[in-house]
């Protein structure tokens, strides 16, 4: 396993990928704010997690949020958003389309 990190979700793989998110590139977990766990995506929050789904507020988006699956680096969530879609520790691609759902996620 690339990580040590406990990633919860639906039929989760070595590298954080799920049942929802599964291409090579689909490699991020993410904690939520909510309840302060890393899952692999908001659906698997939504069908296993606390049922309390909060985005985080911008104030906090200095705390570590974002997991890498490739390597287990933990990123910020600002360094998350300006990553360009790259992991600044191990340089392994991060799916770009995730931005289109960030507000599911990030205030």
């Amino acid at each position: 396993m690339p990580h040590t990190q406990k990633v919860l979700g639906l039929k989760i793989d070595e590298e954080t990928r799920c049942a929802h998110w599964h291409s090579e590139i689909d490699r991020i977990a993410i904690k939520f704010y909510c309840c302060g766990l890393y899952y692999a995506c908001f659906e698997c929050h939504e069908a296993t997690g606390c049922g309390k789904a909060a985005v985080w507020p911008k104030e906090r988006f200095d705390e570590k949020a974002v997991l890498c699956g490739s390597c287990g680096h933990q990123l910020a969530i600002q360094e998350y958003l300006e990553c360009a879609s790259v992991c600044p520790s191990c340089n392994s691609r991060f799916n770009p389309g995730c931005s289109l759902h960030k507000h599911l996620y990030f205030a």
